[in-house]
């Protein structure tokens, strides 16, 4: 290992162990919102572990994540936590599977469409079950589980999350996943598998999706599908992954901080134009910042560069 990725992963396991600490330290309000902080974390790096490389834009975030938090108003009075979040884990892997094998064929505003609307029909079957079949629309979730134990697992499925996107990387799916980006016809051209690279790692997205569901679905004492499947969710994890800039791993946590905090704002003072305000926000990332914050971290980087280089010629 060199110095500077022993420097850099000895900073990771010091800033993981002071984000261990936040439930010491801080309470209440404080705490939920360093939960909400950590579930977006989660669910824009694990959107963009897909789509930055592979350039698919899914709009299917809300779908997986109200599937893990339905599993645990289901099942979680049955079976154990663990027990119930391999279950949630599962669903969720099948689910992507199939629609994976079935879709990921489509490709620009085709796939959009799609995703959006495979998260709209979710919701409408999951309400057409409790209507028809329970005869009750929503469930109330009594789990014993305290809003430190949730903080700390979305800290642990950062944390893999993390480790997930430096491994896949450096392997040869990760290869693979770029030249799909760069260029599907090429890729499939130079013998790459583009339809088994893509399944296999909308299914790896979804996993830590649907699981971060699971895990937050506690903290609501009653779920039903409008809180559960609201599609809110999948736009704002679009909007914190592309201002970051999706493109790298470290790029969705600069667009999630800033933009958490905003809507937190924006909810607690306008919430009946929330919706409209979201809209705007993810316009005025979409224009003034293309390439998200990484983007402008590297065109800084490249600057300074060139200067340098000059000097020493």
């Amino acid at each position: 290992m060199t110095p500077r990725r022993l420097i850099v992963s000895a900073a990771a396991v010091v800033a993981v162990g002071l984000l261990a600490c936040v439930p010491l330290v801080f309470g209440g309000y404080g705490l939920s919102l360093a939960i909400n902080l950590m579930s977006y974390t989660v669910l824009a790096t694990a959107w963009a572990l897909f789509s930055g490389p592979t350039r698919y834009v899914s709009l299917a975030t809300v779908a997986f994540f109200g599937i893990g938090a339905y599993t645990v108003a289901v099942f979680g009075e049955v079976f154990a936590w663990p027990v119930v979040l391999v279950i949630a884990l599962a669903i969720g892997v099948v689910l992507a599977l199939i629609v994976g094998l079935s879709t990921l064929r489509l490709s620009g505003v085709y796939f959009v469409i799609f995703t959006f609307g495979l998260a709209e029909l979710v919701r409408q079957l999951v309400t057409w079950y409790e209507v028809n079949v329970t005869r009750t629309l929503g469930r109330y979730v009594f789990i014993d589980v305290t809003t430190a134990q949730i903080y700390w697992q979305l800290l642990a499925l950062a944390v893999l999350v993390f480790i997930a996107g430096i491994l896949i990387r450096r392997s040869r799916l990760g290869l693979a996943l770029r030249v799909i980006g760069d260029d599907e016809t090429v890729a499939r051209h130079v013998g790459i598998d583009t339809t088994r690279a893509k399944v296999t790692l909308f299914a790896l997205s979804a996993a830590f999706i649907t699981v971060t569901g699971a895990v937050m679905a506690p903290r609501w004492t009653y779920i039903d599908p409008a809180i559960a499947f609201n599609a809110t969710v999948s736009f704002q994890v679009l909007i914190m992954a592309l201002l970051g800039g999706a493109h790298r791993l470290y790029g969705p946590v600069l667009g999630v901080v800033p933009l958490a905090l905003l809507f937190e704002v924006l909810t607690a003072n306008f919430p009946n134009h929330f919706s409209i305000l979201v809209g705007a926000a993810f316009m005025l990332v979409v224009y003034a910042v293309p390439r998200g914050v990484a983007g402008l971290i590297e065109e800084g980087r490249g600057s300074l560069r060139g200067p340098r280089r000059g000097l020493s010629t």
